[in-house]
């Protein structure tokens, strides 16, 4: 594997960064609710559309990766407009794998967090019965 190709690694870092970010931190709350609304109510079908593509992290990472792209010239394989679209979808897929396992973790911590706070109560209950008695 060449230098070039390890742009591709590194390149879907920030996608998948701002994709999750964007599309799933708490700081970004409001306006994603907004777009959800936008996505169910929206007159049009093509403005529920654009709505969604903003609030779903696959779709979304479609848009940072073209904005990626023309920020970098960065093509794949081929040069130019072939190179752009292989290096743009390899881009997306690679991003979308590191959201995925980002995904899992966070959900294996909660499960830690949640079940070492039931085993903490279990605990503070037992010394409130002993302290009682």
């Amino acid at each position: 594997m060449n230098t070039h190709e390890y742009w591709l690694f590194i390149l879907a870092i920030p996608v998948a960064c701002i994709s999750w970010t964007v599309t799933k931190e708490e700081v970004f709350r409001e306006i994603r609710e907004y777009f959800v609304e936008k996505s169910k109510t929206a007159s049009h079908i093509l403005k529920r559309k654009l709505f969604y593509m903003l609030t779903c992290e696959y779709c979304f990472s479609h848009y940072v990766t073209l904005f990626l792209l023309v920020l970098t010239k960065y093509t794949l394989l081929y040069p130019g407009f072939t190179g752009y679209l292989i290096s743009g979808f390899s881009i997306v897929w690679v991003a979308n794998i590191y959201m995925s396992l980002y995904n899992l973790i966070r959900v294996d911590l909660k499960k830690e967090k949640i079940i070492a706070q039931k085993e903490a109560d279990s605990v503070k209950e037992s010394y409130e019965v002993r302290d009682q008695t």
